[in-house]
């Protein structure tokens, strides 16, 4: 039997739709058949119609009949044009300071040690245990080559780091602070430009992990005076499986940084090919090997849809849409046990929401046989990924409704 409640959500999500001014752009994105609800658009997006025909025009284009000419005409170009776009729509960046090309992990390899090496005689740096693994390791990596020092914050399970944490934490050692504006798991988001700050009054150096905050919520990283960031490109910025990831660095610490990966593309002459390596002027000097043209095509398609739309109204639609995952929550998951794992003020909370429950993980595959896919993070917390642009209030209640099911609540 259908209760009041479950009559009144059904039909607020309804209308949340019904006055969503964003509702037209889902059609922009596939449909993929079968999937009811599609909640982990924070780690997948979905992919745009048009980037299908874009890759066809591509194909027959600039690579099948511009074919290697292509590259004087447009691709050695791209990395920088593309980061400038970038930059405007969506970091809150000039031009000149993003560029596209390697992973997220290789990127912020490249930025954590070049931060380190341009603070010589410090030896610690700052991260914290909530944040992702790959920013984890790679700094234990960077330790154990320089023979520096790791100073782990613990933020709580549905938080994150605070200001007060970072400047607790710091010290005249301090070379470089690594963490994520907003945390893969509990959602929290950073106070960027406060932390920001603090590190800076220090004299050490900040990287911002953007992965889970770029194309979701509006960015200033120049206004905030960040030193360097990275981020992925397959979340909200849908590009795709594998796609490029994008490094940031302000203009002030070009000239004074030195990035490790020396490779031809970062050359100041490229097809010189010289005896010694001289890094290229600006951000280019952030490449290393070929750009991945390819894997660029997507985000552009992507980019055009959030400058059309504004930043702004994409970060309304999240934290609508996290609200209601929230209200839906504390009204029918609760009850069956379901605990609130990411922060209750939209203010500090990115468009995820995470729920735990000692069942989620085994819940998941029969989740994913109903066409229902979250996104399980362990020990036990279940992922729900709100890419505002793809994703309806209706859709978030039926698979709302598939978790409350399988909890036999």
């Amino acid at each position: 039997m259908t209760s009041r409640v479950d009559v009144d959500l059904a039909a607020r999500a309804l209308d949340l739709d019904a006055v969503d001014p964003l509702a037209a752009h889902r059609d922009a994105f596939v449909d993929a058949p079968g999937v009811v609800a599609y909640l982990d658009g924070n780690s997948l997006g979905r992919p745009l119609r048009a980037t299908a025909a874009r890759l066809q025009e591509f194909v027959a284009g600039e690579w099948g009949s511009g074919l290697i000419r292509s590259w004087e005409r447009s691709w050695m170009d791209e990395p920088m044009r593309l980061g400038d776009e970038l930059g405007r729509v969506v970091l809150g960046a000039g031009e000149g300071r993003t560029v596209i090309g390697d992973s997220t992990t290789v990127l912020l390899y490249k930025a954590a040690r070049a931060a380190v090496a341009a603070r010589p005689g410090r030896g610690r740096i700052v991260t914290d245990t909530a944040n992702f693994p790959t920013d984890r390791f790679l700094l234990q990596g960077v330790a154990a080559e320089l023979g520096l020092t790791i100073t782990l914050l613990e933020p709580p399970a549905d938080g994150g780091v605070t200001v007060a944490d970072v400047e607790g934490a710091l010290g005249e050692d301090v070379a470089l602070v690594l963490l994520s504006a907003v945390a893969f798991r509990s959602a929290h988001l950073a106070d960027v430009p406060g932390i920001t700050a603090a590190v800076h009054a220090a004299g050490a150096l900040v990287v911002w992990d953007l992965s889970h905050a770029a194309g979701a919520v509006p960015l200033a990283l120049d206004a905030d005076d960040v030193d360097l960031a990275v981020g992925c490109s397959y979340k909200y910025l849908n590009g795709g499986p594998g796609a490029p990831a994008f490094l940031y660095c302000a203009e002030r610490l070009q000239d004074e940084l030195r990035q490790p990966v020396q490779g031809w593309m970062g050359s100041a002459e490229p097809f010189v090919m010289g005896e010694r390596y001289e890094p290229a002027a600006g951000m280019r000097r952030w490449l290393s090997g070929t750009p991945p043209i390819v894997g660029m095509l997507p985000i552009a398609g992507m980019l055009a849809l959030l400058d059309s739309v504004g930043m702004d109204a994409v970060r309304a639609k999240s934290q609508a849409l996290t609200a209601y995952v929230i209200e839906y929550a504390d009204a029918r998951l609760a009850p069956a046990g379901v605990r609130l794992a990411s922060p209750r003020d939209p203010a500090v909370r990115g468009s995820h929401v995470t729920l735990d429950h000692p069942d989620f993980e085994a819940l998941v595959p029969r989740l994913q046989e109903r066409g229902v896919i979250p996104d399980f993070r362990r020990p036990d917390g279940l992922r729900v990924g709100l890419s505002p642009l793809s994703t309806s209030f209706a859709e978030v209640h039926a698979g709302l409704e598939a978790v409350r099911d399988a909890l036999g609540a």
